[in-house]
Protein backbone atom coordinates (compact mmCIF):
# COMPACT_ATOMS: atom_id res chain seq x y z
CA UNK A 1 0.00 0.00 0.00
CA UNK A 2 1.22 3.47 -0.85
CA UNK A 3 2.24 5.25 2.40
CA UNK A 4 0.09 8.30 1.60
CA UNK A 5 -3.09 6.30 1.01
CA UNK A 6 -4.17 5.88 4.69
CA UNK A 7 -3.72 9.61 5.25
CA UNK A 8 -5.59 10.41 2.05
CA UNK A 9 -8.49 8.24 3.16
CA UNK A 10 -8.52 9.94 6.53
CA UNK A 11 -8.32 13.31 4.81
CA UNK A 12 -11.34 12.38 2.69
CA UNK A 13 -13.35 11.40 5.77
CA UNK A 14 -12.43 14.68 7.44
CA UNK A 15 -13.38 16.65 4.34
CA UNK A 16 -16.69 14.80 4.15
CA UNK A 17 -17.46 15.67 7.75
CA UNK A 18 -16.36 19.28 7.34
CA UNK A 19 -18.65 19.57 4.30
CA UNK A 20 -21.57 18.13 6.27
CA UNK A 21 -20.94 20.57 9.12
CA UNK A 22 -20.60 23.56 6.80
CA UNK A 23 -23.82 22.64 5.03
CA UNK A 24 -25.65 22.32 8.32
CA UNK A 25 -24.20 25.59 9.62
CA UNK A 26 -25.47 27.24 6.43
CA UNK A 27 -28.84 25.47 6.47
CA UNK A 28 -29.87 25.97 10.10
CA UNK A 29 -30.04 29.79 10.03
CA UNK A 30 -32.22 29.53 6.92
CA UNK A 31 -34.54 27.21 8.86
CA UNK A 32 -34.66 29.73 11.71
CA UNK A 33 -35.41 32.54 9.25
CA UNK A 34 -38.23 30.47 7.76
CA UNK A 35 -39.99 29.67 11.04
CA UNK A 36 -39.53 33.24 12.26
CA UNK A 37 -41.00 34.50 8.99
CA UNK A 38 -43.98 32.17 9.43
CA UNK A 39 -44.43 33.48 12.97
CA UNK A 40 -44.37 37.08 11.72
CA UNK A 41 -46.91 36.18 9.05
CA UNK A 42 -49.23 34.74 11.69
CA UNK A 43 -48.72 37.86 13.83
CA UNK A 44 -49.74 40.04 10.89
CA UNK A 45 -52.81 37.89 10.27
CA UNK A 46 -53.78 38.18 13.93
CA UNK A 47 -53.27 41.94 13.86
CA UNK A 48 -55.46 42.15 10.77
CA UNK A 49 -58.25 40.36 12.67
CA UNK A 50 -57.74 42.68 15.65
CA UNK A 51 -57.87 45.70 13.35
CA UNK A 52 -61.05 44.38 11.74
CA UNK A 53 -62.57 43.82 15.19
CA UNK A 54 -61.68 47.37 16.24
CA UNK A 55 -63.04 48.77 12.99
CA UNK A 56 -66.24 46.83 13.62
CA UNK A 57 -66.52 48.36 17.11
CA UNK A 58 -65.93 51.89 15.78
CA UNK A 59 -68.54 51.31 13.09
CA UNK A 60 -71.13 50.24 15.69
CA UNK A 61 -70.30 53.24 17.87
CA UNK A 62 -70.79 55.50 14.86
CA UNK A 63 -74.11 53.83 13.99
CA UNK A 64 -75.27 54.13 17.61
CA UNK A 65 -74.59 57.86 17.33
CA UNK A 66 -76.53 57.98 14.05
CA UNK A 67 -79.51 56.32 15.78
CA UNK A 68 -79.38 58.83 18.64
CA UNK A 69 -79.22 61.68 16.12
CA UNK A 70 -82.15 60.31 14.10
CA UNK A 71 -84.21 59.74 17.25
CA UNK A 72 -83.51 63.28 18.45
CA UNK A 73 -84.56 64.70 15.09
CA UNK A 74 -87.74 62.61 15.17
CA UNK A 75 -88.46 63.82 18.72
CA UNK A 76 -88.07 67.45 17.66
CA UNK A 77 -90.38 66.84 14.70
CA UNK A 78 -93.02 65.35 17.01
CA UNK A 79 -92.86 68.48 19.13
CA UNK A 80 -93.19 70.64 16.04
CA UNK A 81 -95.98 68.41 14.71
CA UNK A 82 -98.09 69.25 17.76
CA UNK A 83 -97.94 72.86 16.66
CA UNK A 84 -99.06 72.11 13.08
CA UNK A 85 -101.90 74.38 11.96
CA UNK A 86 -102.99 72.44 8.89
CA UNK A 87 -103.42 68.83 7.88
CA UNK A 88 -100.82 69.37 5.19
CA UNK A 89 -98.26 70.49 7.77
CA UNK A 90 -99.21 67.60 10.05
CA UNK A 91 -98.70 65.02 7.24
CA UNK A 92 -95.39 66.61 6.28
CA UNK A 93 -94.12 66.29 9.83
CA UNK A 94 -95.46 62.75 10.00
CA UNK A 95 -93.70 61.84 6.74
CA UNK A 96 -90.37 63.17 8.03
CA UNK A 97 -90.79 61.31 11.33
CA UNK A 98 -91.49 58.07 9.48
CA UNK A 99 -88.34 58.65 7.40
CA UNK A 100 -86.16 58.93 10.52
CA UNK A 101 -87.87 55.95 12.15
CA UNK A 102 -87.18 53.81 9.05
CA UNK A 103 -83.63 55.08 9.04
CA UNK A 104 -83.26 54.01 12.70
CA UNK A 105 -84.66 50.56 11.83
CA UNK A 106 -82.17 50.17 8.97
CA UNK A 107 -79.28 51.23 11.17
CA UNK A 108 -80.36 48.80 13.89
CA UNK A 109 -80.36 45.99 11.30
CA UNK A 110 -76.84 46.97 10.25
CA UNK A 111 -75.75 47.00 13.89
CA UNK A 112 -77.08 43.47 14.33
CA UNK A 113 -75.10 42.35 11.28
CA UNK A 114 -72.01 44.02 12.72
CA UNK A 115 -72.57 42.30 16.05
CA UNK A 116 -72.68 38.90 14.37
CA UNK A 117 -69.57 39.83 12.41
CA UNK A 118 -67.93 41.00 15.64
CA UNK A 119 -68.55 37.65 17.31
CA UNK A 120 -66.77 35.90 14.42
CA UNK A 121 -63.80 38.28 14.58
CA UNK A 122 -63.63 37.97 18.36
CA UNK A 123 -63.66 34.17 18.19
CA UNK A 124 -60.99 34.18 15.47
CA UNK A 125 -58.81 36.57 17.46
CA UNK A 126 -58.99 34.42 20.60
CA UNK A 127 -58.18 31.21 18.69
CA UNK A 128 -55.36 32.87 16.73
CA UNK A 129 -53.91 34.49 19.86
CA UNK A 130 -53.77 31.15 21.66
CA UNK A 131 -52.17 29.46 18.64
CA UNK A 132 -49.71 32.33 18.21
CA UNK A 133 -48.65 32.24 21.86
CA UNK A 134 -47.96 28.50 21.57
CA UNK A 135 -46.12 28.98 18.28
CA UNK A 136 -44.00 31.80 19.72
CA UNK A 137 -42.89 29.56 22.60
CA UNK A 138 -42.06 26.74 20.19
CA UNK A 139 -40.15 29.03 17.81
CA UNK A 140 -38.16 30.56 20.67
CA UNK A 141 -37.22 27.08 21.87
CA UNK A 142 -36.23 25.95 18.36
CA UNK A 143 -34.17 29.10 17.81
CA UNK A 144 -32.20 28.43 21.00
CA UNK A 145 -31.72 24.79 19.99
CA UNK A 146 -30.50 25.82 16.54
CA UNK A 147 -28.11 28.40 17.99
CA UNK A 148 -26.64 25.76 20.28
CA UNK A 149 -26.37 23.29 17.38
CA UNK A 150 -24.66 25.85 15.13
CA UNK A 151 -22.19 26.72 17.87
CA UNK A 152 -21.46 23.01 18.39
CA UNK A 153 -21.04 22.47 14.63
CA UNK A 154 -18.69 25.44 14.40
CA UNK A 155 -16.54 24.08 17.21
CA UNK A 156 -16.41 20.64 15.62
CA UNK A 157 -15.68 22.09 12.16
CA UNK A 158 -12.80 24.12 13.58
CA UNK A 159 -11.41 21.03 15.30
CA UNK A 160 -11.78 18.98 12.11
CA UNK A 161 -9.97 21.63 10.08
CA UNK A 162 -7.11 21.56 12.57
CA UNK A 163 -7.03 17.78 12.33
CA UNK A 164 -7.16 18.02 8.53
CA UNK A 165 -4.15 20.30 8.47
CA UNK A 166 -2.22 17.78 10.57
CA UNK A 167 -3.07 14.92 8.20
CA UNK A 168 -2.34 17.01 5.11
CA UNK A 169 1.12 17.75 6.51
CA UNK A 170 1.86 14.01 6.55
CA UNK A 171 1.04 13.58 2.85
CA UNK A 172 3.58 14.06 0.10
CA UNK A 173 3.19 17.18 -2.02
CA UNK A 174 2.52 15.23 -5.23
CA UNK A 175 -0.21 13.08 -3.65
CA UNK A 176 -1.83 16.07 -1.99
CA UNK A 177 -1.91 18.00 -5.26
CA UNK A 178 -3.67 15.08 -6.96
CA UNK A 179 -6.14 14.85 -4.11
CA UNK A 180 -6.98 18.56 -4.12
CA UNK A 181 -7.31 18.69 -7.91
CA UNK A 182 -9.69 15.73 -8.03
CA UNK A 183 -11.65 16.97 -5.03
CA UNK A 184 -12.31 20.30 -6.77
CA UNK A 185 -13.57 18.64 -9.94
CA UNK A 186 -15.48 15.71 -8.42
CA UNK A 187 -17.84 17.27 -5.96
CA UNK A 188 -15.46 17.04 -3.03
CA UNK A 189 -14.84 13.30 -3.39
CA UNK A 190 -11.24 12.52 -4.37
CA UNK A 191 -10.80 9.07 -2.77
CA UNK A 192 -13.07 6.16 -3.61
CA UNK A 193 -13.31 2.47 -2.81
CA UNK A 194 -13.05 -0.20 -5.50
CA UNK A 195 -14.04 -3.84 -5.39
CA UNK A 196 -12.72 -6.57 -7.68
CA UNK A 197 -14.52 -5.17 -10.72
CA UNK A 198 -15.78 -1.62 -10.25
CA UNK A 199 -14.90 1.85 -9.08
CA UNK A 200 -17.68 2.27 -6.53
CA UNK A 201 -17.81 6.04 -7.04
CA UNK A 202 -18.60 6.13 -10.76
CA UNK A 203 -19.63 2.45 -11.15
CA UNK A 204 -17.42 1.99 -14.21
CA UNK A 205 -15.91 -1.46 -14.64
CA UNK A 206 -12.15 -1.67 -14.10
CA UNK A 207 -9.90 -3.40 -16.58
CA UNK A 208 -8.85 -6.82 -15.19
CA UNK A 209 -5.17 -5.91 -15.29
CA UNK A 210 -5.83 -2.57 -13.55
CA UNK A 211 -7.93 -4.32 -10.91
CA UNK A 212 -5.18 -6.83 -10.29
CA UNK A 213 -2.57 -4.07 -9.99
CA UNK A 214 -4.78 -2.11 -7.60
CA UNK A 215 -4.98 -4.98 -5.15
CA UNK A 216 -1.25 -5.09 -4.62
CA UNK A 217 -0.15 -1.62 -5.66
CA UNK A 218 2.50 0.34 -3.83
CA UNK A 219 1.66 3.40 -5.89
CA UNK A 220 -1.35 5.71 -6.02
CA UNK A 221 -3.77 4.64 -8.72
CA UNK A 222 -6.67 6.69 -10.04
CA UNK A 223 -9.84 5.53 -11.73
CA UNK A 224 -9.44 5.61 -15.49
CA UNK A 225 -12.99 6.95 -15.77
CA UNK A 226 -13.57 9.50 -12.98
CA UNK A 227 -9.96 10.15 -11.95
CA UNK A 228 -10.51 9.49 -8.24
CA UNK A 229 -7.76 7.95 -6.12
CA UNK A 230 -8.77 4.33 -5.60
CA UNK A 231 -8.20 1.90 -2.78
CA UNK A 232 -9.13 -1.76 -2.80
CA UNK A 233 -11.42 -3.16 -0.11
CA UNK A 234 -11.66 -6.97 0.14
CA UNK A 235 -15.10 -8.52 -0.35
CA UNK A 236 -17.21 -8.49 2.81
CA UNK A 237 -15.45 -5.47 4.37
CA UNK A 238 -17.88 -3.09 6.06
CA UNK A 239 -17.31 0.45 4.91
CA UNK A 240 -19.64 3.39 5.40
CA UNK A 241 -19.97 5.00 2.00
CA UNK A 242 -20.63 8.72 1.66
CA UNK A 243 -23.73 9.12 -0.57
CA UNK A 244 -22.00 12.01 -2.32
CA UNK A 245 -19.37 9.57 -3.55
CA UNK A 246 -21.93 8.10 -5.90
CA UNK A 247 -21.93 11.33 -7.94
CA UNK A 248 -19.46 10.76 -10.72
Amino acid sequence: MHPDLPHLRELQELDNRIRELDEEISRLPKYVARIESQLESHKRALQADKDALEENRKSRVKMDAEIVDAQQKAARLRTQMNEARTNEQFRAFQHEIEFFEKDVSKIEDRILDKMVESETYDRNVKIAQTALDEEAIKVASEVETVKARVAEDQREAEAKRTERAEHAARISGAALRIYERVRRTRGGIAVARADMQYCLACNVMLRPQFSQTLRGADELLTCESCGRILYYEPPGAVVAEDPAAMNS
